[in-house]
């Protein structure tokens, strides 16, 4: 059954799971789910097409990707490399191809460790846009290749003001074609932690993983297109609670169910989070991996040679 307690996630995949579960078919949501056996890895589409399938899995209309690894919890680099490839590969689809400025977004705070994963990124973008306004750049030699900046903006805390506010100056002194927004997100099985990448283009909350929602970045508020790209790194507490007693719950009618939950998982514990002990070390081969994701997707290969 499907109980009215909230089971926090920001993976599309995890709410289209808990429908499934039940058996449940929502109209205007398309599925389709590939497994590489050679990468270990597990790619899982999902594309919400009109506002009644958005209410049910709430998330906005459009394009989730879900790229589940669990060899990602190993420092293996060359392992590592071919999911980055991966990475670029879909990031390429979700963006137009004649896009001649990008704008990278490292949201989080750099002072917390499982909410530094966006900052840590950045800190590995290959920057150009300096260069090529400087110098120019040879597209007939190399290809087209869009300009690329790069900005970790600080949380609310930090800045006083909205991410939201900050990014509406830049683009309008900038003028990028696109923005890629990296963030640290939440999930409801432990199992993703660290080991799930998710890619959409309906932009990202910032703060949304940990329940402190702030304003969205996408389409709508900024003018162009936003890619969101995130990995979960914290689950609550109550919802392990809840995924330990799942068994229980399932013999018990919804209104029963929801009463238990009511008393067992109290206010507190639904504002308590919790994260891998091996978070830093996590956070810091996922900032490899989804940068070189990103540079290989838009910098020319000779700004990747070591």
């Amino acid at each position: 059954m499907i109980s009215r307690y909230k089971l926090r996630t920001d993976l599309a995949v995890e709410n289209k799971e808990k429908f499934e579960k039940d058996n449940v078919e929502i109209p205007g949501v398309i599925i389709r789910k590939r497994t590489d056996e050679e990468r270990e890895l597990t790619t899982t589409w999902v594309k919400i097409e009109n506002e009644r399938a958005a209410r049910i899995m709430e998330k906005p209309i459009g394009v989730y990707i879900t790229m589940e690894a669990p060899s990602l919890a190993v420092s293996d680099e060359d392992y590592h490399r071919e999911i980055a490839s991966a990475l670029a590969g879909h990031l390429k689809k979700l963006l137009p191809s004649d896009v001649d400025s990008i704008l990278v977004i490292g949201l989080g705070n750099s002072s917390i460790t499982p909410d530094a994963l966006g900052p840590a990124v950045v800190d590995h973008i290959a920057v150009n846009r300096h260069l090529i306004l400087e110098y120019g750049t040879d597209t007939n030699a190399r290809g087209h290749h869009p300009m690329i900046s790069a900005l970790a903006p600080g949380v609310m805390a930090q800045t006083g003001m909205e991410t939201l506010e900050i990014l509406q100056g830049i683009v309008a002194k900038s003028k990028p074609d696109a923005i890629i927004a990296i963030d640290a997100l939440a999930a409801r099985d432990t199992r993703r932690l660290g080991c799930t990448i998710q890619l959409t283009d309906t932009g990202i909350n910032p703060g949304a993983g940990i329940g402190n929602y702030r304003q969205s970045l996408s389409r709508e508020t900024l003018g162009i297109p936003v890619i969101g790209i995130g990995v979960p790194t914290v689950v609550d507490a109550g919802t392990i609670v809840y995924n330990a007693i799942s068994g229980l719950l399932d013999t018990l009618e919804e209104s029963e169910t929801d009463d238990f939950l009511s008393e067992l998982i109290s206010p507190s514990l639904r504002s308590m989070f919790v994260t891998p002990k091996d978070i830093d070390q996590t956070v810091k081969r996922l900032s490899y991996t989804i940068s070189e994701g990103i540079n290989l997707a838009f910098v020319p290969p000779c700004q990747n040679c070591t």
